[in-house]
């Protein structure tokens, strides 16, 4: 993965992470969220999709266990955003932890790693989440593209009566998350514009069920 793309993309992600916290409260940063706490939570559900029982047979939802690897990432870009660095610096920073990877045994073990630091230390460690990656096989523009949109469907279903209970979840027979999918999957994901391009293609599918 080149450092650089990576770096504008993880800057480009925390803008929009801060964007989405600010649309939840407008003063989302005096309010100490307990970030930390919903990240090990997340890895918990995590390791039920996975599968952890040796007592009966489970095969690993991976599907399930990517979009928990994209919740958490929510809320550890969240967790760095401290009002000091800029959006770049900590993505340098966050960048070079990803890049360097922690894999233990078996992937299992890896996110307990991950849990761990969230639980003792209240952080998030990009070396542990980048591992769990790695093990699921799911590369850094996966991550990037389901990334920008879930979070600009998120914004979607605000400007579009989430909140008042008018918005429309089932399109056409498809859900939204769906629809989603389908449009994430038509665009190139380096594109300078792809959160303005979900945002039309969920738009423009939107606009025929009124």
């Amino acid at each position: 993965m080149n450092k650089e793309l990576m770096v504008k993309q993880i800057a480009t992600m925390l803008e929009m992470q801060h964007a989405m916290n600010t649309k939840v409260h407008e003063k989302w940063f005096d309010q100490n969220y307990e970030w930390y706490r919903a990240i090990w939570i997340e890895c918990a559900e995590m390791l039920e999709h996975f599968g952890w029982k040796w007592w009966k047979h489970q095969k690993p939802d991976v599907d399930q266990v990517k979009m928990e690897l994209v919740d958490i990432f929510h809320f550890g870009l969240s967790s760095r955003i401290d009002g000091g660095l800029s959006f770049e610096e900590i993505a340098e920073e966050l960048a070079g932890e990803m890049l360097e990877p922690l894999v233990k045994d078996d992937f299992k073990q890896t996110l307990e790693v991950l849990a761990g630091q969230a639980v003792l230390y209240q952080h998030f460690d990009g070396t542990s989440f980048a591992g769990c990656m790695a093990q699921i096989e799911m590369p850094f523009e996966e991550l990037f593209k389901s990334y920008v949109g879930k979070n600009t469907l998120n914004f979607f279903r605000q400007d579009n009566g989430y909140k008042d209970g008018s918005y429309i979840k089932e399109w056409n027979g498809q859900e939204d998350n769906e629809v989603l999918v389908e449009i994430l999957n038509a665009l190139d994901p380096t594109h300078e514009d792809l959160k303005d391009q979900v945002y039309k293609g969920l738009a423009d599918r939107y606009s025929v069920l009124k």
